[in-house]
């Protein structure tokens, strides 16, 4: 059940009410550790994340920076948290459109406070520092969950953890549909910010493309936010008067892009959700998440009584497609067969690990050599978490 939440007012004024009157102090980190009237067998006494979170005590609270039917990042987040209805004993609560500011910080504490939350999913980028960090520092009995953002050990809090897909791996697939359908051999991406995990659905996309096309080429375009429509609309513009023929994305809301792209009659790849409605003619496939398997596991190592504190959920969650992390979206139209079966074969190698996106000799825009031949990355290779390059064969630049 979504939650409909107070202003920020209200809030602050029941809270403030509550600890004026000395109801809530006393008894405001009870409900976020494990039940308090089950001690531990060595102590005698509650140990926070230790025993298992009855059905009534778990909350999981979603925090997204923006509408939950963006047709993009919030709205597959929002989906996942719309799947948890399944699981027996979780209540979840959730609120859209918070900005990546202190505000962030506000709606936490009051799902902690006031919605009893002992579990939260601030979900955009740049909540984890120094937002998610501060409040866990504060709250060291609440779990808090970040997409996307790098767990450090003895850096930060035991009670922060980080989870993440290898959706590059769809880009990847998405670039092998893209390559067999551009007549051109000029494929656009439309990019939010040059973060690692951005960087890294670019490196896949045209590494996929390659593989079908050695010489086809990825223009990216940054347009410095995660949801600026109107450099959405102009980069997309841009690259269909420049010959380019299927574009994709990594923005918030791929909803401008592919509608634009649809306007001007050319091929589109999707992301984060299903965007063929907005696309019927022109869509091919695209890269989605699947976050209601992510967020399912969650919810039930935590009523088993796993914890990060404890060492039973890992601080570093990844996964890709076989571990049900990500999918494809549905084949368009204009897919044709001999796209299909490239793209089938590449998914079977994905699921049986027989596929390495990132091997030698592997080279970066500017001819630098990245990886030599014999060398690879595999999917959980930390210089992936740490991408600061675009391959051969991207055009544009990080900086």
């Amino acid at each position: 059940m979504s939650h409909q939440p107070f202003s920020s007012l209200s809030r602050r004024q029941v809270i403030r009410g509550l600890l004026a009157a000395g109801a809530f102090g006393a008894t405001s980190r009870l409900w976020t550790g494990c039940t308090p009237s089950t001690p531990t067998a060595s102590s005698g006494e509650a140990s926070p994340g230790a025993s298992p979170i009855s059905a009534k005590e778990l909350v999981m609270g979603f925090i997204y920076v923006g509408p939950k039917d963006d047709f993009g990042y919030n709205q597959a987040h929002f989906q996942g948290k719309e799947g948890l209805a399944k699981v027996a004993g979780v209540k979840t609560i959730d609120q859209a459109s918070v900005p990546e500011t202190t505000e962030v910080q506000e709606v936490m504490r009051n799902m902690i406070e006031q919605d009893k939350a002992n579990v939260l999913f601030p979900t955009s980028f740049g909540y984890f520092d120094p937002h998610i960090l501060k409040l866990a520092a504060e709250y060291p009995e609440v779990q808090f969950f970040h997409c996307g953002g790098m767990y450090v050990e003895g850096k930060h809090p035991k009670n922060v953890g980080s989870y993440y897909g290898y959706i590059d791996e769809m880009q990847y697939i998405s670039g092998i549909v893209a390559a067999h359908t551009s007549k051109t051999g000029k494929l656009g991406f439309v990019a939010a910010k040059p973060i690692p995990q951005v960087l890294r659905n670019i490196n896949s996309f045209t590494l996929g493309a390659r593989s079908v096309k050695p010489a086809i080429t990825t223009q990216v375009v940054f347009t410095g936010d995660w949801s600026v429509p109107v450099k959405e609309a102009e980069a997309t513009n841009s690259m269909v008067d420049q010959g380019i023929d299927v574009i994709t994305c990594h923005v918030d809301s791929p909803k401008v892009v592919i509608e634009t792209a649809e306007r001007r009659g050319i091929y589109t790849g999707g992301y984060h959700a299903d965007q063929i409605s907005l696309a019927p003619k022109g869509y091919l496939t695209g890269a989605e998440w699947d976050w209601t398997s992510v967020y399912t596991n969650y919810a039930k190592m935590i009523q088993e009584g796993k914890t990060l504190m404890n060492g039973g959920i890992p601080h570093l969650l990844r996964g890709g497609l076989k571990d049900g992390f990500v999918k494809l979206s549905a084949y368009g139209p204009a897919v044709g067969d001999p796209a299909k079966k490239d793209a089938e074969a590449a998914k079977a190698k994905l699921m049986d690990s027989s596929l390495t996106i990132y091997k030698g000799e592997l080279k970066d825009n500017t001819g630098k050599v990245l990886l030599p031949s014999g060398k690879e990355y595999a999917q959980k290779a930390g210089e992936l978490e740490a991408m600061s390059w675009l391959v051969e064969g991207v055009v544009g630049k990080t900086a």
